[in-house]
């Protein structure tokens, strides 16, 4: 099952998908929320599906680091891959990191049905290869502005799922979400948009339900 969203330039084709996990990569600007979003679903799916984790960091392993910490699966099943350079680049043009972190993970977890690739904080433009991941999740957050959604780029526009994040500092930034949302619904052409916060639901339930639904239609595509 490819990924729904407009590659451009990608140079990857998509990956067979038979007899191999689910990779959903989740982007997004710095300080969006995506690893507290990837250790959110960790905790959600992990007792239901057998997962595991890749993150993308320039030089440290500082996003692996914390799903450790805060134990959301083993540590056998997180993996963290130093970029050297912009993440975009690993995530999309040079994906041979991220695909040798992901074959290592299925040669010790025969039995994986999902992969999280976290790529690190990048612009609005950043898609992952459809050679890497077949779904891809896209956070933005909600203090990066109101006018986000309306500007569109490949992440904000094409991603399977866009998540309009910690929705519960509206208030304080002066973000308009009825705005945001009906920007983002115009922008993406029907594809979903979810508002969510973690502080009031730590289990991101409407994002982990998108999650679910996509590993079963994988492994329905794939039987």
């Amino acid at each position: 099952m490819g990924g729904h969203f407009g590659h451009g330039h990608d140079v990857h084709d998509a990956a067979p998908v038979r007899g191999r996990a689910l990779r959903l990569g989740i982007g997004g600007p710095v300080g969006s929320g995506k690893t507290a979003l990837t250790a959110a679903l960790c905790r959600a799916l992990r007792d239901e599906l057998d997962l595991a984790v890749v993150t993308n960091d320039i030089y440290t392993t500082e996003d692996a680091d914390f799903l450790r910490r805060e134990a959301v699966l083993s540590d056998d099943r997180i993996t963290a891959v130093r970029t050297g350079a912009c993440p975009h680049t690993a995530i999309r043009d040079d994906i041979s990191a991220n695909l040798d972190a992901v074959d290592a993970l299925e040669a010790r977890h025969p039995g994986l049905e999902l992969v999280i690739i976290e790529s690190g904080g990048d612009n609005l433009t950043a898609l992952f290869s459809r050679g890497l991941a077949d779904r891809q999740i896209f956070v933005l957050d909600v203090a990066g502005g109101d006018d986000v959604p309306r500007k569109g780029g490949l992440g904000v526009a094409a991603a399977d799922l866009l998540v309009i994040n910690k929705t519960d500092l509206a208030p304080f930034v002066g973000s308009d979400l009825d705005l945001m949302a009906s920007d983002a619904a115009r922008v993406r052409d029907g594809r979903p948009v979810v508002l969510n916060s973690l502080r009031t639901d730590p289990a991101a339930t409407e994002i982990a339900h998108w999650v679910r639904a996509a590993v079963g239609a994988a492994h329905a595509a794939a039987s």
